[in-house]
């Protein structure tokens, strides 16, 4: 489907989705005999209304956290604002001074909230900052282009903003631009974050290969500008930028795991049927967030599928940005942590530990790896696992290799 038929199979849904959602509510159940009846009309108006509505972005919501056990207030700050970035920072409310963790949400279709709980998570331990990359179909034309070596020299100037004492989180796609990052300054005799931790990403995509990668090394990149690459239309305020749109994204990562994504669209209906309310709303907050997808520049997308997932150029050592070779054996003050997870079916394993074959600089001491057993892709990060088992692993890793005479102290 292009971009127009889009936009006029929205346009056309539009008038009916408030007349839909207010027949829902009107026959929403109040208890009687009578009303329980009408649930499953109710249930079924209230499914096709949240299977054809758009998703906006959402917010992020951290207002508040405990550090050392008090409540604490949290604000969320624009700090460095790009053209396809807004580098943010959940200021916490207290003189309690913690280790400076920049958070690098992959930019592969979701929003950075996607994040949300793994910012939460690691709030009461750390000062956390976070990547914000907008939706490129909100970006003018006039901002330019935005190339993969961009996302690396943002990469570069938010860590050069955050010092020499911080350290990076990386996580998915994003792994691959932050060890450029981290090797381009290390080559360059800058300082590096104190720790890089690469989460379920790409390093050497050539390893336990997945649907996802078989689908990029199988085709050639002409075939996924034919098919994958759309131009903004006339109503967003990037008319005319081309990109990879949200919505086939979004398609994709249905077609990933059709009949799960069914099988949990039938139980929502169920829920409502049954007055299974809370069983309902957690259907509604896990896709609130999965339904909502942000356009990526094309020729960042494409560049990505070449350079990443076709030819391996980090894990071969052809790598270059901006003409400067990457060389992560360059990398000598950075302690590596690699985190996968066992059934992850995006990033196979060995993926993303592949990191330890190339950053041949560090010794013994300064690399540490974890597989998280009986783990997926999303898990890494949040959900159970990662807040009672990665989580205390990661922050006990991080706080012993901060080496910043002030963290812990208060100001």
């Amino acid at each position: 489907m292009s971009y127009q038929m889009r936009e006029l199979h929205s346009a056309a849904w539009a008038p009916f989705l408030p007349w839909l959602q207010a027949t829902a509510r009107f026959l929403a159940p109040s208890g009687s005999a009578s009303a329980l009846s009408v649930r499953p009309f109710a249930a079924g108006f209230d499914l096709l209304v949240r299977l054809c509505q758009r998703y906006p972005k959402p917010a992020f919501g951290l207002t508040a956290t405990t550090v050392d056990g008090q409540p604490v207030p949290v604000t969320e700050a624009v700090v460095l604002d790009k053209p396809f970035c807004r580098l943010l920072h959940f200021e916490r409310a207290t003189r309690q001074v913690h280790p400076a963790v920049l958070v690098v949400a992959p930019l592969s279709g979701h929003h950075a909230t996607l994040l949300r709980e793994t910012v939460r998570t690691m709030l009461p331990d750390f000062d956390v900052y976070l990547t914000d990359w907008r939706d490129a179909r909100t970006v003018p034309l006039t901002a330019g282009a935005f190339h993969l070596d961009d996302y690396v020299a943002y990469l570069r100037e938010f860590l050069g903003f955050l010092g020499p004492h911080s350290h990076v989180v990386s996580i998915c796609q994003s792994t691959v631009p932050v060890v450029a990052a981290v090797a381009l300054a290390a080559a360059r005799g800058e300082p590096t974050p104190r720790s890089m931790t690469l989460m379920g990403g790409p390093i050497d995509a050539r390893r336990s290969p997945t649907a996802v990668n078989e689908l990029a090394f199988g085709k050639s990149l002409a075939w996924f500008e034919r098919q994958l690459i759309d131009t903004v239309p006339g109503r967003y305020p990037g008319a005319g930028r081309k990109v990879y749109p949200g919505f086939l994204q979004h398609a994709a990562f249905v077609s990933m795991n059709p009949e799960r994504h069914l099988a949990s669209h039938l139980n929502y209906y169920f829920d409502l049927s049954t007055g299974d309310a809370e069983a309902a709303e957690a259907h509604c907050r896990f896709y609130d967030e999965y339904n909502a997808v942000l356009d990526m520049a094309a020729e960042y997308y494409l560049e990505t599928v070449q350079v990443v997932f076709q030819d391996f150029r980090l894990a071969r050592g052809t790598w270059q940005v901006d003409g400067e070779s990457v060389r992560p054996q360059a990398i000598r003050d950075t302690v590596l942590i690699t985190v996968e997870g066992e059934r992850d079916d995006i990033c196979g394993p060995g993926q993303t530990h592949a990191a330890h074959g190339l950053c041949t600089g560090l010794d013994a001491s300064q690399r540490y790896q974890m597989t998280l057993r009986g783990c997926g892709h999303y898990g890494i990060f949040s959900g159970r696992v990662w807040r009672t088992e990665l989580y205390p692993r990661l922050r006990q890793l991080i706080h012993q290799h901060d080496t910043d005479p002030h963290s812990h102290a208060a100001s």
